[in-house]
């Protein structure tokens, strides 16, 4: 007796790749670290050093924005309030959104002053924004006299 076999009888083979595991693995590796991710932060208090470099050359007339220590600001040799901070710049610059805006600030003037003036800067249209500090003296010593040409 001869017997018919049927297309159903014959085991099949699987041609896919079971993506479920990887897809398992990658949803652990996703947790593990948005739980991570927060504790890798550092909340540490810092006191940053002044720079020993030699300064850059200057330009022929930059634009220096002073936060002084009762959080005044002042343009060039000018007092200028906060509200009038867009309008003075755009005179100062000639309307130059590209011209490197010279940030100098007290050192007693705290970081959340000075982030504000930072924002205000941005929101006027100026992006290029140099941190003015005292050049060419070691962290600790006393400031040396400069005079300004």
């Amino acid at each position: 007796m001869r017997r018919i076999q049927h297309a159903d009888e014959n085991p099949h083979e699987a041609s896919e790749i079971n993506v479920t595991p990887f897809i398992d693995v990658m949803l652990v590796l996703l947790v593990i670290f948005m739980v991570t991710a927060p504790l890798t932060t550092v909340n540490v208090p810092v006191d940053l050093p002044s720079s020993t470099e030699k300064p850059a050359p200057r330009p022929e007339n930059p634009v220096f924005l002073t936060v002084n220590a009762d959080h005044a600001l002042t343009l060039g040799e000018e007092s200028i309030s906060t509200d009038n901070l867009p309008k003075a710049l755009e005179t100062a610059t000639k309307s130059n959104k590209d011209e490197r805006i010279f940030l100098r600030a007290d050192k007693t003037v705290d970081y959340g002053t000075l982030m504000s003036v930072m924002d205000k800067l941005r929101s006027a249209g100026y992006l290029k924004v140099a941190l003015v500090n005292l050049q060419g003296q070691a962290a600790g010593s006393a400031p040396a006299t400069k005079t300004e040409q």
